[in-house]
């Protein structure tokens, strides 16, 4: 009896998360079905990727740059003390390349355009002007989620680029300007041991965390219940499950693209 009613925990336990992956999987295969065919919803593409990219290029510049600069002061001080002082150039800039600008770009990016689509989509779902698009014979899932999935999967790489760039200028201020060390052999160890496939592998890690932001942010929004408290829990989990996939499949990914 207490084995069975173990089971049932256990399986009363997994079955929401299954089940919210199942979903989330079948609105990713809807998408990418529509995506193929034509014609694209060029106007709602670019108004996206203005609101995923554009919109949000300042608070990824300021968190680039002084992730960049911590990163340098943290750096230095530390291999200060064993007379290493030379490789700060090119641990910033491997690690903002291959972790810290697509990680964090694409934390940021969850936290304030991923918030949007979720409240976006939810509110149009409980105020049933989803509905109304589909008795229009407008296809939902092509008119809203393609667009918007479209812009995070271009719109992160860039953004990951630009925060990559501004990250090692932050941490060649605080090396240079204040440490007041060598320009020259900060931008040599910088280039010496900076290679290309660190820059293409941490864009195709931006590219699958653009995915997946946008697929499961559009999904919470796409399936809110509730009214406006459903609307307010439907941010907060499209949030929430973003970061935890991101962080997730960061891992996976390293493990893949940097053995």
């Amino acid at each position: 009896m207490v084995i069975i009613r173990a089971f049932e925990f256990i399986g009363t336990v997994v079955k929401h998360p299954l089940e919210e992956m199942g979903r989330i999987l079948l609105l990713l295969y809807s998408t990418v079905k529509w995506f193929i065919k034509p014609p694209l919803e060029i106007r709602n593409i670019t108004k996206q990727m203005v609101e995923i990219g554009v919109n949000s290029l300042p608070v990824v510049l300021i968190t680039a740059v002084f992730t960049g600069m911590v990163l340098a002061l943290q750096s230095y001080t530390g291999f200060k003390r064993f007379g290493a002082e030379s490789l700060v150039g090119s641990v910033v800039a491997l690690s903002m390349t291959r972790e810290l600008g697509p990680v964090l770009t694409a934390l940021i990016v969850t936290g304030r355009a991923g918030a949007a689509m979720a409240a976006e989509l939810g509110t149009m779902r409980v105020t049933e002007q989803i509905d109304a698009l589909e008795t229009l014979a407008t296809n939902p899932v092509k008119y809203l989620v393609v667009p918007r999935f479209i812009s995070g999967v271009v719109m992160l790489p860039s953004l990951s680029v630009v925060a990559d760039i501004i990250g090692i200028i932050g941490g060649y201020f605080v090396t240079v300007i204040i440490f007041e060390a060598s320009s020259k052999q900060y931008m040599k160890m910088t280039w010496d041991y900076l290679e290309i496939q660190d820059i293409y592998n941490g864009l195709i890690k931006s590219c699958v965390f653009g995915a997946i932001l946008s697929i499961i942010s559009c999904y919470k929004g796409f399936y809110t219940k509730g009214g406006a408290e459903g609307v307010g829990k439907a941010t907060t989990g499209a949030v929430v499950i973003s970061s935890m996939a991101i962080l997730i499949a960061d891992y996976f990914l390293s493990a893949w693209l940097f053995k």
